[in-house]
């Protein structure tokens, strides 16, 4: 794996997670025994569900925006989401004064539309796929001098995701294997740079729903590759590629499996009524790799549940579909 002058480092990450204190929450690692009684070796959930704005998403935003300069603060913020880096950046930017606009998806779930109004985020809507958020978001801050806080590929990002792997190897520093939801690639790319780093003979695995399988593409070709179309409930994980940088951090580090859309409705319904933990599909596929087989565990696990932006009639909904 080659190194750029834009290559995080663990470093990086330590010094985003001590920019974090205060801001986001240290989650915890909650273990499920009836997982690790199936898997045969100890299996734990990373409840990120239990940030302040329900999603990891706060680390990354929070730490790109704490570097901005006065000036750009003045101006304020844009960026382009799903829902849960929007409702992050609404977060982070309301914290420190600053506006920000968030372009979703006509498709978004209100609960993520309503999570960004609550932090006074402006919301503005353009097409279905992130490249149409993209594109208007990209007009937006040419016109009004807004400073465009990227989803994913961008360091402060990727070094904000990381501090998940941080707390990870420090609370179980025994931990063999880390499953990770895969949409842009930004918490996976941290969270294998922090374990490189402390726990270099940890095992890293991206999930990604089969009709939005883009890492998995992009480990096949050898870089990103842009797929014609996504489409899953799992919402937060639709990008059409990975991030040229947070590939850059996870080529031939990696592996990935992929889950249909029944087994994440499946493990979305099953965490809510047999663990108590409420996870948005795009943060139960990792639970649904394990419960299918997809995922192999090699000794001790855990399970990133990247967020719970869902509201219990669309859990309840799911019933049918798994």
């Amino acid at each position: 794996m080659g190194t750029t002058p834009a290559q995080v480092t663990v470093d990086d990450i330590r010094e985003a997670a001590r920019g974090i204190v205060g801001v986001a929450a240290r989650t915890p690692l909650q273990h499920v025994p009836q997982l690790s009684e199936a898997a045969g070796v100890p299996v734990y959930l990373k409840l990120e569900n239990q940030q302040p704005t329900g999603a990891f998403k706060l680390r990354g935003a929070w730490t790109f925006v704490r570097q901005l300069d006065p000036e750009s603060r003045r101006r304020g913020v844009i960026t382009y989401s799903s829902g849960n880096h929007g409702q992050a950046v609404a977060f982070a930017a309301q914290r420190v004064g600053a506006r920000a606009v968030v372009v979703m998806p006509e498709t978004a779930p209100a609960t993520k539309i309503e999570g960004v109004k609550r932090w006074d985020g402006e919301v503005v809507f353009a097409g279905r796929t992130s490249e149409d958020r993209y594109r208007k978001a990209l007009a937006m801050a040419e016109a009004e001098g807004l400073t465009i806080i990227p989803p994913y590929d961008h360091p402060a990002i990727i070094a904000g995701q990381g501090t998940t792997g941080l707390e990870i190897a420090e609370e179980l520093p025994e931990i063999a294997h880390v499953a990770v939801p895969v949409g842009g690639g930004g918490l996976i790319a941290g969270i294998t740079t922090a374990l490189r780093a402390i726990r270099p003979e940890a095992r890293v695995t991206g999930v990604e729903p089969e009709g939005a399988a883009a890492l998995h593409a992009a480990l096949a070709a050898g870089h990103p590759v842009r797929l014609e179309r996504t489409a899953s409930m799992a919402d937060g994980l639709l990008p059409l590629a990975v991030g040229t940088l947070t590939f850059a951090h996870v080529r031939d580090v990696v592996d990935a499996v992929r889950v249909p859309e029944e087994a994440i409705a499946e493990a979305t319904v099953w965490l809510h009524r047999e663990v108590g933990v409420t996870a948005e599909p795009s943060g139960a596929v990792t639970t649904a790799a394990l419960r299918t087989g997809a995922l192999v565990p090699h000794g001790p696990t855990v399970l990133v549940v990247s967020g719970g932006n869902v509201d219990l009639a669309m859990v309840n909904s799911l019933q049918g579909l798994s």
